[in-house]
């Protein structure tokens, strides 16, 4: 299949087939997609949370509003922010193009400067509006690779995040999770993998100035 083929195939999966599990090939794939997500000046503020394990997944279910695929996913992906953005990070960013590009001081220096003060500028709560739109990019990319990977997803919103934050123990990572995307494998009767996509078409959603 082409692209446009994958993201025809993909849908927001109802029900997954609990039986069948994702191989280690495939989560490299998929955790190699996440790092490899475009981010805001590459600041990667964001986190992946893998979870397999069934029972921990069940108990974070009710904090789900009772959307099965949670537990019924082969994966559970959490897509979490920072807590706050800090001078440190952005030191470790820019530490980090010094080391792999060998790009001197005297030229990162200005950016690293502006980037302190941009954050600096920012509440704590605008800063973390900022993560959770790098947090819908990477959870878009994901979406996109599981296509072209044949692999499941459902995109999600709908959780209590504080109660997840609580029984993951999130905060003492200083993260806060903000998306989920439950992935694996579609169940055969799962009546939703049928139905015809509805959009608008081509020419109502894009605009050729």
């Amino acid at each position: 299949m082409n692209i446009i083929d994958h993201l025809k195939w993909r849908y927001a999966t109802k029900k997954f087939d609990s039986s069948k599990q994702l191989s280690d090939d495939k989560m490299q794939i998929i955790k190699q997609a996440f790092n490899l997500t475009a981010t805001s000046f590459g600041l990667q503020t964001i986190s992946l949370v893998i979870i397999a394990d069934k029972e921990k997944r069940a108990s974070l279910v009710k904090h789900s509003y009772y959307q099965n695929q949670v537990l019924e996913a082969s994966h559970l992906l959490v897509i979490c922010i920072q807590d706050d953005i800090k001078d440190t990070d952005v030191d470790a960013l820019f530490n980090t193009v010094a080391d792999v590009r060998n790009t001197p001081e005297t030229i990162l220096q200005p950016y690293r400067t502006d980037l302190k003060n941009m954050m600096q500028k920012m509440t704590k709560t605008e800063r973390q509006e900022w993560s959770t739109k790098q947090a819908y990019i990477a959870l878009g990319n994901l979406m996109t690779v599981c296509a072209v990977e044949g692999i499941d997803a459902c995109p999600m919103e709908g959780f209590v995040s504080q109660k997840y934050d609580e029984l993951l123990q999130l905060k003492d990572r200083n993260l806060k999770s903000v998306l989920l995307l439950p992935i694996g494998y579609r169940a055969d009767d799962d009546m939703f993998a049928s139905f015809k996509k509805v959009r608008k078409t081509i020419n109502e959603s894009v605009i050729n100035l």
